[in-house]
């Protein structure tokens, strides 16, 4: 792909209110991704590859097992979708739940921000907030879990 059509699609994407761009010319494939703020904007080129190619690591004789986490109990509230986690519904509000706090079906239990929307997530089971998994402002996973009920 030419520099100076990259360089125009960088700027398309830094000066407009796209996250994400993915062109494909030929057997060329470009991605560019806007991050934060902070970060500059992240540009992938991919070119096809004949075959995949795999190397494997030799095994340590006695390499230590990495412990899997163990599932929280109760019941998981997860993620319907990507976003950004939010506790409260406005900066300085308290948040709608803590833990400890009882909830009952239909309940609100947070908000997830998803492309300049504010969703309100509510559970589908009452309980107790054993435990909250994301902090506040946190992005998030389809099907992350943000909640155990108990």
């Amino acid at each position: 792909m030419d520099l100076r059509k990259l360089k125009t699609l960088i700027d398309l994407v830094a000066e407009s209110d796209i996250e994400e761009l993915e062109v494909t010319e030929g057997e060329s494939k470009v991605r560019i991704v806007k991050s934060s703020a902070q970060a500059q904007n992240q540009v992938v080129m991919m070119q096809p590859q004949a075959a995949p190619q795999y190397a494997v690591a030799p095994q340590a004789a006695a390499a230590p097992v990495a412990a899997i986490p163990a599932e929280p109990e109760g019941y998981v509230v997860k993620s319907p979708m990507v976003g950004t986690f939010y506790r409260s519904s406005a900066p300085g509000s308290p948040p709608f739940v803590e833990i400890g706090s009882e909830v009952k079906d239909g309940e609100t239990l947070c908000i997830i921000e998803a492309m300049k929307l504010l969703n309100e997530i509510d559970t589908d089971k009452g309980g107790i907030v054993k435990q909250i998994l994301v902090e506040n402002g946190q992005p998030v996973e389809f099907g992350q879990p943000l909640f155990v009920l108990g």
